[in-house]
């Protein structure tokens, strides 16, 4: 709700911003907590912004339903057709503010070199310097939200709490989507507790009897701001995805993979997926790929074996800490999917378009004349659409109906095979970690990592081909180790240190480490591997390699099935396809290693010993 028209009534009086101490005082009155730290801090932002209002959020339906029925009075949100998406929505953002912006997306470590090569920094203090003057009065003629939330089922030991103060109320009600957010959450913090500070805001403020736009931001002027040592996280002009959903990638990934590495434990960028056998027997599997690899298909996959069950834990994020035992347990710290709209469709994933049969948030789709949301990659388009611009579209159009971000968020509860112990507080015990990259060549479809080190060299050099691999030639590679490039907070070798570290853990029961690959295409551009629920055929022998089961071959790039080792039956695959999917040609590899060489250097001196070694190694084997 924005503007000088909200609605008293659904978040209370404006305060006049001629008194200060008003605010401050309202803020004491009406918050739902003791926590002195948590009321200070939203006190000092409070003063900062000098929001009109202040209100906590308490993540309940008639909230959600009350903020929802503001923004679209407000012109953000449009009510889709009850008929056809019930108690749905659709935000069209400004053209400027489409997506994560990763060069305006800064780590603010003391040190440069905590930062590492692959990050943004710039020192605290000048950083500081210059948000501070933007910040000041930025939530003027606006209401704060206060929105306290848990990343991680509400109590769990792996889980830990944040507080966003924001001024957008499609990021309140976004955040209630993707996180356990509200009282739950203030409750868990009590009195004392410790919280992730997150200040948002889109940095448009509104003079007195300014009209606001649908969506306001300062698509000029973005920051995403992380520093690491005070676990504090500030943002600006942005009121997209995850540059405002501060609990989605700013905190679950960048400022908890420091976290993790200072307490010993794992924030990755993975899906959490559980697998049953025929027989009963169950497995617990994460796997990190980059975008546009398949991720949210595989964690929502229906397998084409018979017998066998994939049920989604979650699709993007996994915490995982130790057990008393020694095994890694993992939650998904969010509550929610949001997921990229275009290319999801009943074939690619049928699961996922379940799940978004109501409730659902919808930014960027078109709109269909009967009140529905329509995508590229979603099946024939309609003669007619309102395009993500709020323009007529036609299937004669030159530009896409939907933008190519596009997204849905919604509740995670709502997967048709979202897994029962998705929200259990203790975790699930994982027992296979998958890597993969898309790559046209070189890389076979399924490869063991002979050990924990090797494993890590092959998460630590994953990578995607840029361009297509011509016959007899290699593609130009772009490395996301472990996909986690844009997400890291710290020194990413540091990161891979990190991994070696967990490894020795002592009494660990470690994860086997795998790399899939489900993109090799042939010599006429075409995939090989079927892919989709064909993929259940890689995950049994993963399964049973977990238990030591079937026969391997050695190749330089690890542990191989032997091409009679997958279950292909039913198959239509040449014994050439299969050779070629289950082979390293040893030359390819040897072509790209200067790749692999010059990504590995970017790392200077901080680059693992162990991750040198293993390279070296790789050559040796290959005769390099």
């Amino acid at each position: 709700m924005h503007g000088p028209n909200r609605p008293a009534h659904l978040f209370g009086e404006a305060q006049p911003r001629s008194d200060r101490a008003l605010v401050s005082e309202t803020t004491e009155v009406t918050a739902p907590t003791k926590n002195a730290k948590l009321l200070a801090w939203v006190d000092q932002i409070a003063e900062l912004t000098q929001p009109d209002s202040i209100h906590w959020c308490d993540g309940s339906a008639e909230e959600f339903d009350r903020l929802a029925a503001g923004l679209v009075e407000a012109g953000t949100f449009e009510k889709l057709s009850d008929a056809k998406r019930p108690n749905s929505y659709l935000a069209l953002s400004d053209p400027g503010d489409v997506a994560r912006v990763e060069d305006r997306t800064f780590i603010c470590s003391e040190r440069e070199a905590d930062a590492g090569p692959t990050n943004n920094w710039k020192d605290p203090a000048e950083m500081r310097a210059l948000l501070d003057p933007l910040f000041e009065g930025c939530m003027r003629g606006r209401t704060m939200y206060v929105v306290p939330f848990s990343m991680g089922p509400l109590g769990s030991n792996i889980a830990h709490i944040g507080v966003e103060l924001t001024d957008s109320a499609y990021v309140a009600l976004s955040m209630r989507i993707m996180t356990r957010m509200g009282a739950g959450a203030l409750e868990v913090l009590g009195d004392e507790g410790e919280f992730v500070p997150c200040v948002h805001s889109v940095g448009a403020p509104l003079a007195e009897g300014e009209q606001d736009v649908p969506w306001p931001c300062n698509a000029d002027n973005k920051y995403i701001v992380h520093y690491p040592e005070t676990r504090e996280i500030w943002s600006y002009g942005s009121g997209y995805g995850g540059n405002a959903l501060l609990g989605k990638k700013c905190f679950a990934l960048r400022i908890a993979s420091v976290m993790a590495r200072d307490e010993g434990w794992m924030a990755e960028h993975m899906l959490i997926l559980k697998l049953t056998s025929p027989s009963g027997e169950v497995k617990y599997v994460t796997g990190a790929f980059p975008s546009a690899c398949g991720k949210t298909n595989l964690a929502m996959l229906i397998p084409t074996l018979p017998g066998w069950k994939v049920e989604t834990v979650g699709d993007d994020i996994a915490w995982m800490k130790f057990d008393a035992e020694g095994r890694l347990r993992a939650v998904n710290p969010e509550a929610g999917f949001f997921g990229v709209a275009p290319g999801t469709s009943e074939k690619t994933n049928p699961n996922a378009m379940a799940s978004i049969d109501e409730n659902t948030v919808f930014t960027n789709c078109a709109r269909t004349d009967e009140g529905d949301v329509w995508w590229e990659g979603m099946g024939d388009a309609p003669d007619h659409l309102i395009d993500w611009h709020g323009k007529d579209w036609t299937p004669d159009s030159e530009t896409p109906a939907a933008h190519p971000n596009a997204r849905f968020a919604v509740p995670a509860a709502q997967c048709p095979t979202i897994a029962p112990e998705w929200e259990d507080p203790a975790g699930v015990p994982i027992d296979a970690f998958l890597f993969g990259g898309r790559r046209a060549s070189v890389v076979p479809l399924v490869a063991e990592a002979r050990d924990w080190e090797h494993g890590v060299y092959l998460g630590a050099t994953m990578s995607s081909e840029t361009t297509a691999a011509a016959a007899g030639a290699v593609g130009a590679l772009r490395f996301d180790p472990m996909a986690m490039l844009p997400f890291c907070g710290y020194n990413m070798a540091d990161y891979f240190g990190h991994w070696l570290e967990v490894g020795e853990t002592a009494g660990a029961k470690l994860p086997k480490i795998f790399y899939v690959n489900w993109f090799r295409k042939d010599d006429d551009g075409n995939f090989i591997w079927p892919g989709f629920g064909e993929n259940s055929r890689v995950l049994e022998w993963v399964f049973n390699r977990c238990n030591d089961e079937g026969e391997t071959v050695d190749t330089p790039l690890g542990l191989l099935p032997t091409t009679d080792g997958l279950n292909l039956e039913g198959l239509d695959l040449s014994a050439e396809a299969v050779e070629q999917l289950l082979s390293v040609d040893d030359e390819a590899v040897r072509q790209q290693l200067p790749q692999v060489e010059e990504h590995l250097a970017k790392f200077g001196d901080d680059l693992p010993a162990e991750i040198r070694a293993q390279f070296e190694s790789l050559k040796s084997r290959l005769g390099a």
